[in-house]
């Protein structure tokens, strides 16, 4: 699928010419470009449009998760039929592993999870898998705690049209990938089930 992106504004200004350049940089696989520009000069769009134009998946990340969901919304307007996802850190509480000699007291280490940050990280990696029309955009705190991509697939249950498979081979398949996660192993690789 391609990058389409939907907006009534034109590039103007030095947009075309940043578009451009950009573009050549991805091209001749520069590995560090800047684009600078004060607020409200239009770098959400000149972005958007280096994306349309260079139609690969797309990582944006954001110094912190409040400029990641105002980025998101952006991204969302511009690629308004691209699975344009959402992925942040999901611990909001993270408390480390202490001891207190002077009491002989162990505190165990404790995070709290966010789940609805949680649910968008899961759907951004779920896109990358099936597409490369994406745009993630992240907060740079997203890089903690994803795991490898092996265990990640490991837990994936995939299901397609026309293939069969038994209520209990799934019913098995989901208290293994439930159990593995559980004790903090990757499930293993299993066959694709056939569904009727």
């Amino acid at each position: 699928m391609k990058f389409k992106l939907h907006s009534n504004y034109q590039p103007r200004g030095d947009q075309p010419t940043a578009i451009d350049q950009l573009y050549a940089g991805v091209g001749a696989g520069d590995k560090h470009q800047v684009l600078l520009g004060v607020t409200g000069s239009g770098k959400t769009f000149t972005m958007a449009k280096l994306i349309e134009q260079a139609n690969r998946p797309a990582l944006v990340l954001a110094h912190n998760k409040t400029l990641a969901a105002q980025l998101y919304h952006e991204f969302k307007g511009f690629f308004q039929r691209t699975p344009s996802n959402i992925s942040s850190a999901t611990m909001i509480f993270y408390q480390p592993e202490a001891y207190v000699p002077s009491a002989d007291i162990y505190i165990d280490k404790e995070a709290t999870i966010n789940d609805e940050l949680d649910k968008l990280r899961m759907s951004a990696t779920r896109s990358l898998f099936e597409r490369r029309d994406v745009v993630i955009v992240a907060s740079v705190s997203c890089i903690y705690g994803l795991g490898s991509p092996e265990a990640y697939y490991g837990m994936l249950v995939m299901l397609e049209k026309g293939h069969q498979t038994s209520r209990e081979a799934l019913l098995r398949r989901f208290v293994d990938i439930s159990v593995r996660s559980q004790r903090g192993s990757a499930p293993r690789l299993l066959p694709r089930p056939r569904l009727t």
